[in-house]
């Protein structure tokens, strides 16, 4: 038995989803620091939502577009998933305080910065398939670039770096990667969703 590939709309409403997902993760950031610290909570679980959908996210186009480019689909894909579980064990450190902010912080950023490898790799083979406008997959590439920067921190992890007084100079720099997540992902799925609801 076999899985029909989801339908281009269907993509489309996921990717939306995950561009909202993430929207709403900022909001909540913002209300953390100037309404309530209990939007914190709440902005954790965002984190972990946005992983998901990604994952959700490349799973489908995974379905659709794998056979073309079997290999470095299976490897993308792969990347997604560990990056959404590592932005799952971010969430979970810091709601339940078994870390700082900081340490959780981490973990949800390299998470992301795996799900910005997969966006690179997808991009990358979109560039030689044209199936989508070039606009698009070059902002993706860009976005992937940003996202993937995050795995700087993976030292961070292994020093169990959970202050901002320990921090050596270069984990500043991680820092980019929430601006790949928070600002040019929410862009690009939502690009992207349209594109694919309007086909």
């Amino acid at each position: 038995m076999t899985t029909s590939p989801p339908s281009s709309s269907t993509i489309g409403w996921v990717a939306i989803a995950t561009g909202v997902s993430v929207i709403l993760a900022i909001v909540l950031f913002i209300l953390m620091y100037t309404v309530d610290m209990f939007f914190g909570k709440i902005n954790d679980v965002f984190n972990s939502i946005i992983g998901i959908l990604s994952a959700i996210l490349a799973w489908m186009l995974y379905i659709k577009h794998h056979s073309k480019t079997p290999l470095i689909s299976q490897i993308a894909f792969l990347l997604a998933v560990v990056g959404a579980l590592f932005t799952i064990v971010g969430s979970i450190l810091i709601i339940f305080d078994f870390t700082g902010f900081l340490l959780a912080g981490w973990y949800s950023g390299v998470g992301n910065a795996l799900i910005g490898l997969w966006l690179m790799a997808f991009c990358y083979w979109l560039l030689r398939n044209n199936s989508l406008p070039r606009n698009l997959v070059i902002f993706g590439t860009i976005t992937g670039i940003f996202m993937a920067i995050g795995l700087l921190g993976i030292p961070a992890i292994f020093a169990r770096i959970d202050s901002m007084r320990s921090m050596p100079w270069y984990l500043y720099l991680a820092l980019f990667g929430w601006f790949g997540t928070y600002v040019l992902y929410p862009i690009w799925t939502l690009w992207l969703g349209r594109n694919l609801i309007l086909r």
